[in-house]
């Protein structure tokens, strides 16, 4: 494990990330979390180890605010994540990128599309999202919002909710939520210039699965596909999950590393 720092003082942060070398090739697989959730997460470390096992180079960090890195989750926006993101794979990434994402990790993957497009250093190769939640402060939380957390985010900057990942509860600020407001990726077409393949649970209490469907909707590529799993919750962290995210993966690297595209 190494780290990197990114941003200015006073918002200075340590972040750590564990680089997987490859001997040879231009494909980074890049793991990218989920809101309070780290690299050390089933996904992130089963990833990694299918990729030695590829001969793949892979990428894990944890966003400030969560798992080693430096702060405290509540002082995270998802601008300052993103800076983050970017910050990892300028610094550690190869030419080509294959963005995993994980529920808020499908929204940074989405943003980082828009940022990479047209650049010449790194380019997308594809994506593969669990769960998405891109704009879940706006789509998933904002409608949702009762007397009392409107009350709450107003008097106090925050709400909390339970978690069932955690004793202890969710926190959301109005930075977050405001800050939501200026990443939004929804508002329109999504054009992610790659191969993306969606997994989603039919029984994600967190992120339902028509917001799936209604990224599927809005994304102009006619090599993305949304995978539906019935009995699946929103971590998708079962056997038989990491079996199909890893599948996945192994699809959009045969697609990037074939003639016609390499």
């Amino acid at each position: 494990m190494m780290h990197i720092d990114v941003g200015q003082e006073p918002n200075l942060r340590q972040i750590a990330v564990i680089e997987s070398e490859a001997p040879a090739g231009d494909l980074s697989l890049v793991w990218l979390g989920g809101y309070r959730s780290d690299m050390s997460g089933t996904k992130a470390v089963e990833l990694e180890a299918h990729a030695a096992r590829q001969g793949l180079h892979c990428l894990r960090f944890d966003y400030s605010g969560h798992g080693a890195s430096s702060g405290h989750y509540t002082d995270g926006t998802i601008s300052q994540w993103l800076e983050e993101a970017l910050a990892v794979i300028t610094r550690f990434g190869r030419k080509r990128l294959i963005l995993v994402g994980s529920s808020m990790g499908g929204w940074i993957a989405l943003r980082l599309a828009e940022i990479l497009k047209g650049t010449n250093d790194r380019k997308l190769a594809g994506m593969v999202l669990i769960a998405p939640a891109p704009d879940f402060t706006a789509a998933l939380i904002e409608p949702n919002l009762t007397d009392r957390e409107r009350q709450s985010l107003a008097d106090n900057g925050y709400f909390e909710e339970p978690s069932e990942y955690s004793n202890e509860p969710n926190r959301f600020t109005r930075a977050l939520i405001e800050d939501g407001r200026r990443n939004l990726t929804m508002t329109g077409l999504i054009e992610p210039g790659c191969p993306v393949h969606i997994l989603q649970g039919m029984a994600d209490p967190d992120v339902p699965f028509q917001h799936a469907l209604k990224i599927m909707e809005k994304i102009v590529a006619d090599d993305a596909i949304l995978t539906l799993i019935r009995d699946g919750d929103h971590r998708l962290s079962r056997p038989q999950d990491i079996e199909r995210m890893l599948s996945a993966v192994d699809g959009i690297v045969t697609h990037a590393q074939s003639p016609d595209t390499i």
